[in-house]
């Protein structure tokens, strides 16, 4: 199957806690990062998911925020630090290139973004995902 889904990044299963409806996955990244993906109890056991899992973690470009550093008090669990290697500006949007440990992650975000945080290729940043915002696929 082929999604239009950029960001798939490779990782292994490290623990599943199950909820009523939904369950709390942690992925342990190929690039070392921990990930954390809520997906509902249904899809965890339909997709068998335990530790030592091989999945993929897939997250839409535009559910994707960038930040200049890590953010302390944010409810947002996933902070992926990494550096911009494309910046391409729109007249409204802009999509821009991450180079994280392991991978690579795209991020549309507004231009007026882009240029609020002072972005330009070899900038420093933090992807920021919510745990909502991540589906996992096995292989």
């Amino acid at each position: 199957m082929t999604l239009s889904i950029r960001n798939q990044l490779p990782g292994t299963v490290t623990e599943v806690r199950p909820g009523e409806v939904m369950a709390i996955v942690t992925v342990r990244l190929d690039g070392g990062q921990e990930l954390t993906a809520a997906v509902t109890r249904e899809a965890a056991e339909q997709l068998a998911l335990a530790p030592g899992t091989a999945v993929r973690a897939l997250v839409k470009s535009t559910e994707v925020s960038l930040t200049t550093g890590r953010i302390e008090g944010l409810s947002i669990r996933n902070q992926l630090p990494g550096a911009l290697t494309r910046l391409t500006r729109g007249e409204v949007m802009a999509s821009a290139k991450v180079a994280v440990a392991g991978g690579e992650l795209t991020a549309v975000i507004t231009r007026d973004a882009a240029e609020d945080l002072g972005l330009f290729v070899g900038s420093d940043v933090v992807a920021l995902i919510k745990a909502t915002e991540v589906s996992l696929s096995t292989a």
